[in-house]
């Protein structure tokens, strides 16, 4: 297997950017990918539609004072972070049309408006006030044309598809509520107004065409990947008995910020002793003891993509003895499974790592039973594989699909592992993550800088982390240490 390894524990802290520079200036379109980019997924979804047309509309302004981000689909096909642009795809012109509010300068900065310089900075052919977006309906109704809209509510920051339709159901459920999302409002108003044109899904177009990752997309996942972590590492290197998980939570967020990440991809998931065995759990509110393992999993969303990392350490540093047990097993388990990651059908590949796990539990030594067992159950789990690895990641932490029911591994997925180990009567829970891109002969593993064997965690332990550098002032003490008169 020919494995690239994407960086070193000393380059986490280096990354020469490939794109496009970010200046002190803002920005009226996206610095990040180019517009030919945009253009080539906008032409293969004219190649999908045909003779028809696809409409999409974008996120909305925020009701709250929290930064914009346009929605994941929106962002895809026109990289436009403009609120209320709608997008229109002419499959039968193979043309596009964007329709944009009046723009310029306001009190949040300059915007995108519908003028010569939108259509250079985005390649769209057409940029349009968006007044003008009904007569554009007009025609297409008057033809009783074929219109592509999505189904789906749009997914935002630190969103995923799996998320929005779960709360997409409890909101029709709940008699209380069952308000429509943005989308369906939409939809029914385009309907309304083109009433013989047939109403189709754009959702399964999009998602497939996300599924492959282009070397530009590739690029800003690993620099989110790298993000993740320095973070992960440095709230490893700061951990000690009698803090808090909130703390290893902010040690993180300082350094998604620092390296200017737009947000969370989802909820840090910092979990000491028991609280591990909650998958998602996320309170943040335990105080770490000396003897614990603490899980931390947690990523930026970093210009529109999300990565996902997880590692366990120990609270003091060091693993005791069983720990070093059931992690040892555990990690030389989980190192089949990634070294067995490739282009092809995954079920084969899977029945691979199974071989080779089985060769590692004949000639493992255990000294407790418990252990054993479970790590039996682990493998047993991969005896007749049926399903891939994990789940893909992408612009959303987990990633939409593109339906492919054969799982096949083809160049350009990217995805993640993160099987658990588990020993329930003591909830007892064991899991690491790592995002993968497979490639032509095999497999980018993209967190490949932070430490993962026993005698690298501890070692990097021993160094001084970011929470080290700066002692919090007790609850109560006045800032500034003097007293004086009021304000």
């Amino acid at each position: 297997m020919k494995t690239r390894t994407a960086m070193g524990v000393a380059a986490l802290s280096l990354f020469a950017w490939s794109q496009a520079p970010v200046t002190a200036d803002t920005p009226l379109f996206t610095t990040v990918f180019t517009p030919a980019e945009f253009t080539a997924r906008r032409t293969k979804v004219m190649n999908a539609i045909g003779d028809a047309v696809a409409i999409i509309s974008g996120a909305t302004e925020t009701s709250t004072y929290t930064k914009f981000r346009q929605g994941a689909q929106f962002f895809y096909l026109c990289g436009v972070e403009v609120p209320r642009a709608i997008l229109v795809i002419d499959g039968r012109a193979k043309s596009s049309t964007l329709f944009l509010g009046p723009g310029g300068p306001s009190n949040e900065g300059p915007q995108l408006a519908p003028d010569a310089e939108a259509k250079r900075l985005t390649g769209i052919e057409q940029v349009l006030d968006r007044a003008k977006f009904a007569d554009a309906v007009a025609a297409i109704a008057a033809e009783g044309r074929t219109i592509y809209m999505p189904d789906r509510e749009e997914t935002l920051g630190a969103g995923t598809t799996d998320r929005v339709q779960s709360h997409a159901r409890a909101t029709q459920q709940d008699v209380w509520d069952q308000r429509q999302p943005k989308e369906i409002v939409f939809k029914e108003k385009v309907q309304a107004a083109a009433p013989r044109s047939s109403i189709k899904n754009l959702d399964p177009i999009v998602d497939a065409l996300r599924v492959i990752k282009s070397p530009a997309e590739v690029s800003v996942i690993r620099e989110s990947t790298r993000i993740a972590s320095l973070g992960i590492l440095e709230a490893m290197k700061s951990a000690k008995p009698g803090m808090h998980e909130y703390e290893l939570e902010a040690v993180a967020d300082y350094l998604f910020k620092r390296h200017n990440a737009q947000g969370i991809a989802y909820f840090a998931l910092v979990a000491t002793g028991t609280n591990a065995a909650w998958p998602h759990y996320h309170a943040a509110q335990s105080k770490l003891e000396d003897g614990d393992l603490v899980l931390m999993d947690y990523a930026p969303d970093f210009h529109y993509y999300a990565s996902d990392v997880t590692r366990m350490f120990p609270a003091n540093g060091r693993f005791t003895p069983r720990q070093r047990e059931l992690y040892g097993i555990y990690v030389k388990l989980y190192q089949a499974l990634l070294a067995s990651i490739g282009p092809g059908p995954a079920i084969e590949r899977l029945t691979r790592a199974h071989d080779e796990m089985v060769k590692i539990l004949n000639t493992f030594t255990f000294a407790d039973p418990k252990i054993k067992a479970a790590a039996e159950r682990f493998v047993q789990g991969y005896a007749n594989p049926r399903g891939g690895y994990g789940h893909g990641v992408g612009m959303d932490v987990h990633d939409v699909s593109g339906d492919r029911g054969d799982n096949t591994l083809v160049p350009g997925m990217v995805f993640t592992i993160e099987p658990a180990l588990t020993i329930n009567d003591e909830r007892i829970y064991i899991r690491l993550e790592d995002p993968v891109v497979i490639t032509a002969t095999g497999f980018e593993h993209l967190s490949a800088g932070l430490p993962m064997e026993i005698d690298d965690v501890e070692k990097a332990m021993k160094e001084p982390g970011l929470a080290d550098l700066w002692k919090a002032p007790a609850p109560g003490t006045p800032l500034g240490g003097r007293g004086g008169g009021g304000s």
